[in-house]
């Protein structure tokens, strides 16, 4: 059966951690940090003005994967919003996958790399529930 599975939390959760371990070097991995990242240096270097074209790259390699036909695929976001993950809903139905989704919790005291610092985190906090489609 083919599968998406779809890990949400917020930053410093541990998401991409958890991703890159059940994906296990077999399964790909994306995520809206791969567009920020640069592939020789491994240095993420945020950059807001672009982040609608991360998002737009995050689905497009997750559509390219799901048209080739790849059993497991494993997207990391925080998907605090409605907006961010209904396309992959979309998609999935599309090419006829099982969604999975779940929730990543920071219970390991978890910083994030990206910078973002406590009160936005707080702020994300405030509008993250649960998705019901």
């Amino acid at each position: 059966m083919r599968s998406l599975i779809l890990l949400r939390g917020l930053p410093g959760s541990g998401k991409s951690t958890l991703a890159k371990l059940l994906g296990d070097n077999k399964w790909p991995v994306f995520s809206i940090d791969d567009y920020f990242t640069d592939p020789v240096t491994q240095v993420y270097t945020f950059r807001f003005e672009e982040n609608h074209l991360a998002y737009k790259y995050c689905q497009d390699s997750a559509e390219q994967a799901m048209g080739n036909g790849v059993e497991k695929i494993f997207i990391d976001n925080t998907f605090t919003m409605d907006w961010e993950i209904e396309p992959y809903f979309k998609m999935a139905s599309r090419f006829h996958y099982r969604v999975f989704v779940a929730t990543v919790e920071n219970r390991h005291q978890g910083k994030n790399c990206h910078g973002i610092n406590d009160e936005q985190i707080k702020k994300m906090a405030e509008k993250y529930r649960v998705i019901l489609l």
